[in-house]
């Protein structure tokens, strides 16, 4: 599972069972995250969840980073047999975009936040399989 963790809005996405390509699920408030990871993992199972790690261009850490680590400590205590791990996410958002432009989407669609979200957990997780595929 893919997560692209926002302070409003924390897109989803997962890979099939031969973890060869990644898809988006869903976009999830981030107030009702552990809600829905709760629900998820009860009905699928999960071997992996990656995290996006925000990275300015400089290596600084962004500044949703705090919020994220709170995320991720609470994750480990609610969820501790699901492994985590972070994947540099940066221009995921715009990778986002591009992707809806070369798909066609219209303008007002490419506009939709909660769509980006969901795109950008895509590209991370789909990041993250193919950088074990070289280690």
């Amino acid at each position: 599972m893919g997560i692209d963790f926002g302070m409003k809005r924390t897109g989803i996405a997962v890979t099939d069972e031969l973890q060869i390509i990644a898809s988006g699920l869903t976009t999830v408030e981030t107030q009702d995250i552990f809600s829905f990871l709760d629900k998820y993992f009860k009905e699928e199972e999960v071997e992996t969840v990656v995290v996006g790690l925000p990275k300015r261009m400089n290596n600084d850490d962004s500044l949703v980073e705090e919020h994220i680590q709170q995320f991720i400590n609470r994750f480990k205590n609610s969820f501790p047999l699901i492994h985590l791990e972070r994947q540099d996410e940066r221009f995921t958002s715009k990778l986002a975009v591009k992707t809806m432009i070369d798909s066609g989407l219209n303008k007002k669609k490419r506009q939709n936040k909660a769509l980006i979200d969901e795109i950008s957990a895509t590209i991370i997780l789909q990041s993250y399989m193919e950088r074990r595929r070289f280690i």
